[in-house]
């Protein structure tokens, strides 16, 4: 199972990355992790379009699924006609939110596209991948994922405010793609984002394999998410960045 991080931009895109996306790759399968502003560009330089299999979406903010609009245009005005519809697992709601950010009317234009799966907390089989689903705290309704293949597993926080059950859902995985939106010290909203050190609190309980920050906000210095990061976690820990890639080799 190989991660890619397409985009890593938290709340906007940034002058160095689109705003969330991830390429999960396994047994030929790909599978993509949030599609927020700017992803879809850089998403071609890993997989053409129309070599997606399924979407998850983590929540309806613009940073996470706003370039599924734009994508909906590349499915249904290819040269070579209309492609094939691709599943997409997203929050209740989340077709007609997109429908509405394209100027359509309801039930037209997105829904052509793509086939919508309600999300709800529990585990589905998406290709070959073993994908779980848990919300998060964030004042929409948001789900981070747990995706599994080969003996191994990648846990991903989408937007969180602290939370147990990301302590839960990430609980031995091999990687933690973990937001880190906001520094220590600074005043902040409750219930919206978690610092770099908070990040590293939950990789620590969650006794995972591997740390990467993401969501990293353009006024912060990644350089100090990291150490905040560092401060609670002792395993290897990484800031993640457009192009990065890691690879979980199959557990023999």
């Amino acid at each position: 199972m190989q991660m890619t991080v397409v985009g890593c931009a938290g709340s906007f895109p940034g002058p160095d990355s689109p705003a969330s996306c991830y390429l999960i790759e396994a047994d030929g399968f790909r599978l993509v992790l949030d599609l927020g502003n700017g992803a879809l560009g850089a998403l071609q330089r890993y997989s053409a379009l129309t070599g997606i299999d399924a979407i998850c979406l983590s929540h309806q903010h613009s940073d996470h699924c706003l370039d599924m609009c734009a994508y909906s245009v590349a499915q249904l005005h290819h040269p070579d006609g209309p492609r094939p519809k691709i599943e997409v697992y997203a929050p209740a709601g989340t077709a007609e939110r997109l429908t509405r950010a394209l100027g359509l009317e309801p039930g037209s234009g997105i829904q052509d596209a793509f086939d919508f799966v309600t999300l709800a907390p529990g585990t589905t089989e998406i290709g070959p991948l073993r994908v779980t689903a848990a919300r998060m705290n964030h004042p929409v309704e948001t789900f981070g994922f747990r995706v599994e293949h080969g003996g191994r597993s990648l846990a991903y926080s989408a937007d969180t405010g602290p939370t147990g059950d990301l302590t839960t859902l990430a609980a031995g995985a091999d990687l933690l793609l973990c937001e880190a939106s906001f520094l220590e010290g600074r005043p902040r909203p409750a219930d919206l984002h978690l610092t770099g050190r908070e990040a590293g609190q939950y990789a620590a309980r969650a006794g995972v394999g591997e740390l990467v920050l993401t969501h990293l906000v353009a006024w912060n210095d990644p350089a100090h998410s990291r150490d905040e990061a560092a401060a609670a976690f002792s395993g290897p820990l990484a800031v993640a960045a457009a192009g990065q890639q890691h690879v979980l080799d199959v557990r023999r």
